[in-house]
């Protein structure tokens, strides 16, 4: 580890989440304050770095909050708990708070989405005899190209840890409480993907049950990651799948987002029992399922709309969908593949593993995705009307 910036109490407080000095005449200092409100809340990492910084330079009078909370059943506080913090501190954090609910198309009651955590449980024993901790942030940009993990003391300095390694002196990750921007960015993806045109008529498996037939459906009995693209500072993964298929009833596109909320580690195996697919709302009884992994920089509307668009290019393209019949869906499928690098998934949401063409009343037994880093089991239930 090594220090490259020499310790400036002064320097440390005027680059963040502080006031702007007075100046004479109104307008400009209304002026700048905007400039270095638009410069703090410009996006998630910025966020995240400047709170780090506030945290670790106020860390003295914050420290009794942390150790007062923080033990092995719990590592994470939310910055809403900080009883500590000054005035001016808490309407900056609320500022932030609602510059990351723009940033990733949440609604504005989503509730606060800024937390520290400690990096391991490893970790406790040593802050909590003295050992002084660092304030960490997960940088921007491809994760795959980090080079280093930018980290802030008490006094400011700047610290650069390892990518790949875990360091041994204590360290708090400043991030976003990742399960609440899922359920509400999921939420969210669901809203705009079922008000769209491709979902009016479509056979639901709530209407399915209403006429006392069977809800036809694949469960997912086992599923195991091999590396799940979350480096060390960036904690458990947050999962979740893109189910693509045709409407039974019309020529259109059917996404679906199904949430794996338990699927937090690689290299363990989860057995979640979740129904996945529900086949009456599918044609050719088959679909595609597309696994995800949601990082910071994601806003939920603009993926949503995404999704939509890409689908309706791809359907557009298709003269005759009845000739060709279930190999229209990996087609959608590699188009909304071949979209992510370039447009909108370059850590934002990372490519966990694809599995092409699976079909209703077929046991999958240990199944190996596409790129063979997921594993599942996935069989089929039929389940029965209440009698």
């Amino acid at each position: 580890m090594k220090n490259k910036i020499t310790k400036s109490l002064a320097t440390a407080a005027l680059l963040n989440f502080i006031s702007v000095p007075a100046f004479s005449a109104q307008d400009h200092i209304e002026n700048t304050e905007n400039l270095v409100q638009q410069a703090q809340y410009k996006n998630v990492a910025t966020i995240k770095r400047n709170f780090a910084k506030q945290v670790a330079l106020n860390y003295p009078v914050l420290d009794a909050d942390l150790k007062q909370s923080l033990n092995k059943y719990n590592l994470v506080l939310n910055a809403d708990q900080l009883s500590t913090v000054a005035r001016h501190t808490k309407r900056n954090i609320s500022q932030a708070n609602s510059a990351l609910q723009q940033l990733k198309g949440l609604p504005n009651n989503t509730g606060s989405l800024l937390q520290v955590r400690l990096a391991s449980e490893s970790m406790l024993t040593d802050w909590q005899q003295g050992e002084s901790p660092l304030f960490a942030f997960a940088p921007a940009g491809d994760d795959s190209q980090w080079s280093e993990i930018e980290a802030f003391d008490q006094f400011g300095d700047i610290h650069y840890l390892s990518v790949d390694q875990m360091p041994t002196q204590p360290v708090f990750i400043v991030e976003l409480d990742q399960q609440k921007v899922q359920d509400a960015g999921i939420a969210v993806m669901k809203g705009i993907l079922s008000a769209n045109k491709f979902s009016k008529n479509m056979v639901s498996p709530q209407n399915q049950l209403s006429n006392e037939q069977p809800l036809q459906t694949s469960v997912l009995k086992k599923i195991h990651l091999e590396d799940d693209k979350e480096p060390w500072i960036s904690g458990k993964a947050e999962v979740y799948a893109i189910v693509t298929g045709i409407n039974p009833s019309r020529d259109e596109p059917i996404l679906d987002i199904v949430d794996l909320p338990y699927l937090d580690h690689d290299q363990t195996t989860y057995s979640p029992n979740q129904v996945l697919i529900h086949w009456q709302r599918y044609r050719w009884q088959a679909v595609d399922l597309l696994l995800m992994e949601q990082d910071d920089n994601t806003n939920y509307k603009t993926l949503a709309m995404k999704l939509l668009e890409i689908s309706e290019q791809v359907m557009a393209s298709i003269p005759d969908l009845q000739a060709q019949g279930y190999t229209i869906i990996p087609k959608l499928t590699n188009e909304l593949l071949k979209a992510m690098p370039d447009e909108w998934f370059t850590n934002n949401d990372d490519y966990v593993d694809v599995f092409y063409t699976l079909f209703e009343n077929k046991d999958y037994q240990e199944y190996k995705g596409a790129s063979s880093n997921a594993t599942i089991t996935l069989s089929p239930l039929e389940i029965n009307p209440r009698q």
